[in-house]
């Protein structure tokens, strides 16, 4: 599924968020807070919304994670959404990247893979904003240690109303429980299937996390379609995102065809319906030139991304 059609469901759905599948009753809160100005004043966070896309995210890639070479390692994700006066709305995950720096008692994930991510999902909204950090405990501590804080409390700084949302994934939760997606015995906590996360908010001003109250609506994850081919993000992302930053009206798209999963740029040229479209996989990078409703490809060989456009958009330059 393409990702403005992605948005577009979400956008649906997020219109009618008064009607969440959540254990709680009552409907959600719709009057924004607002300054004389007329801009959004945030107050403390008193709930985070996630979308049942998201949260099956993190559960299954959790699961998954337990299960591969690096399992006994901490992963993580980054929280795309909106913040709104007083609750945050979890919409899309970028994940740690098999680059990230990790060990049983730290992680660091890779920020030009993330950048690049944000890049990607925020073209269709701009109001999607980073909300925080999700990440695991390979033991049984379901609050983020004492480390996390120390770094936590500087990063919030740069969130919208300096506060952000912090997700705890342990593997120590009952499998006995209920099976319906996700069981939550506390207000700020989700399991399934032995896996737990415990939802926290941590401000500028506060001395410590507190816990976060988090419940579900139904939504996608609006990053998914990026999951499948984070590998190739991760190997171009800083010359895409360099390339992003030199040349106006980069629009990105996912494909997934006979040759797997794909990213693709297209980058528009000075006539209306003309433009350069790059396909992009881990280890091959095709380039083509669009007129109107012909496409043709260009036997142009150069995986590096942006060297490549460059070559490209100069050859053009000489034809013309």
């Amino acid at each position: 599924m393409k990702f403005q059609a992605l948005v577009d469901r979400a956008s649906r759905l997020l219109q009618d968020i008064c009607r969440p599948y959540r254990r709680s009753t009552g409907n959600l809160p719709a009057v924004r807070q607002t300054t004389a100005a007329g801009s959004l004043k945030y107050e403390p966070l008193q709930r985070v919304l996630i979308t049942d896309g998201v949260g099956r995210t993190l559960f299954q890639e959790y699961a998954s994670h337990r299960g591969e070479a690096r399992g006994d390692e901490e992963t993580g994700w980054i929280l795309l959404g909106l913040r709104e006066a007083d609750e945050a709305v979890a919409l899309a995950t970028l994940p740690a990247g098999t680059q990230r720096e990790a060990s049983v008692a730290h992680i660091r994930f890779n920020s030009i893979a993330q950048a690049l991510g944000s890049r990607i999902v925020r073209q269709c909204d701009r109001r999607l904003t980073m909300l925080g950090v999700v990440h695991t405990h390979p033991g049984s501590l379901r609050h983020p240690s004492d480390g996390d804080l120390r770094g936590d409390r500087e990063w919030v700084k740069n969130l919208r109303g300096g506060e952000g949302v912090f997700g705890i994934g342990t593997a120590d939760a009952s499998s006995a429980g209920p099976t319906e997606f996700a069981f939550q015995p506390r207000p700020n906590v989700h399991c399934l299937e032995g896996l737990r996360f415990s939802w926290y908010a941590l401000g500028i001003d506060d001395a410590d996390y507190r816990p976060l109250p988090a419940e579900l609506t139904i939504g996608p994850d609006l990053a998914r379609p990026l999951h499948s081919l984070w590998p190739t993000i991760e190997a171009h992302a800083e010359r895409i995102d360099r390339l992003y930053r030199q040349l106006a009206g980069i629009r990105f798209d996912v494909i997934n065809d006979e040759w797997g999963p794909a990213l693709v740029l297209m980058v528009p040229l000075a006539t209306a319906g003309e433009a350069v479209r790059v396909v992009v996989r881990r280890k091959e990078v095709r380039y083509y030139v669009v007129h109107g409703e012909e496409v043709f490809e260009v036997q142009h060989r150069d995986d590096y991304v942006d060297r490549g456009v460059f070559l490209l958009l100069a050859e053009l330059a000489v034809r013309t």
